[in-house]
């Protein structure tokens, strides 16, 4: 089975790990506010560790569909003094930004052992950081920005063109010196996508693997497409979707899943890897 090297971890793949999410924002879509300062943030890590998290993915910037501008100041300013704090817990760290400034700055304040980037290294200079690094690369795919995105997605066919895509942004990060080993690829369920082409992305992930070489993250937990089959508008209460949804990811031969609700996911996950097991 395949490892991610991962900063100061090599992940045995032959699971599905969890990711649990860590927004230190305002204005996250489904928890923003709640763990904006340090000790609320270390709580809930220390909670999603409990609970069976295999990663940590902190976040300053709500990527959300219409979320409002967050210079990079503010961004290290939220993430900074929690970063040093994470990892003193002993699991990897996973940072989600899209920024090279936000990157350097934290890679160097250690703790960083994964980079999120829903804009896969398009940012001037972050191919190049990350190829001086030590750190694994989570490449998504969107197509627009945050404030845009969701206006008008249009595809031809969505998996063909999102697979070529991450086989793209993986070609160049060979290119520039980053090993295949710590890449994955994520096909970004929700941004710039409609409710089909989630759906569609979901069902052909071995065939995005395929395409991009790599292992795949997905993340759908509480996401706006949930609520458009199961008619819930709250975000948190969204669980029984969530789960689900992490399920046939897991399933379907997704490496990672990132969710908000760790303990539900990770029993889920726990009762079909049993199941599995007897076949």
């Amino acid at each position: 089975m395949p490892e991610l090297l991962c900063g100061r971890f090599r992940l045995s793949l032959d699971r599905p790990l969890v990711m649990g999410i860590l927004n230190v924002t305002p204005d996250s879509f489904s928890d923003g506010g709640r763990f904006d300062r340090v000790g609320a943030a270390l709580e809930r890590a220390r909670q999603m560790l409990g609970e069976g998290a295999d990663i940590i993915d902190i976040g300053g910037e709500s990527t959300r569909p219409n979320a409002p501008f967050v210079s990079p100041e503010e961004e290290l300013a939220r993430v900074l003094p929690v970063l040093p704090r994470l990892a003193e817990l002993g699991v990897p760290i996973s940072l989600d930004t899209r920024r090279t400034r936000v990157m350097k700055e934290a890679l160097a304040s250690g703790g960083v052992d994964l980079i999120n980037d829903v804009s896969a290294l398009e940012d001037d200079g972050a191919l190049n950081l990350l190829a001086s690094a030590n750190v694994a690369v989570c490449l998504m795919h969107k197509q627009g920005n945050p404030d845009t995105m969701q206006a008008d997605p249009n595809y031809a066919d969505v998996v063909a063109e999102v697979g070529a895509y991450l086989a793209r942004r993986v070609a160049l990060c060979r290119d520039a010196g980053i090993a295949r080993e710590r890449l994955l690829g994520d096909p970004g369920l929700g941004f710039g996508k409609t409710l089909e082409h989630n759906l569609a992305l979901l069902k052909h992930v071995p065939a995005l693997e395929e395409a991009a070489g790599v292992p795949i993250l997905i993340g759908l937990s509480r996401k706006s497409m949930l609520g458009a089959i199961t008619g819930e508008a709250v975000p948190a209460e969204r669980l029984g979707a969530s789960v689900a949804g992490a399920l046939l990811a897991a399933e379907r031969g997704v490496r990672i899943v990132r969710v908000h609700d760790v303990k539900a996911t990770r029993q889920a996950l726990d009762v079909w890897q049993a199941w599995r097991g007897t076949l």
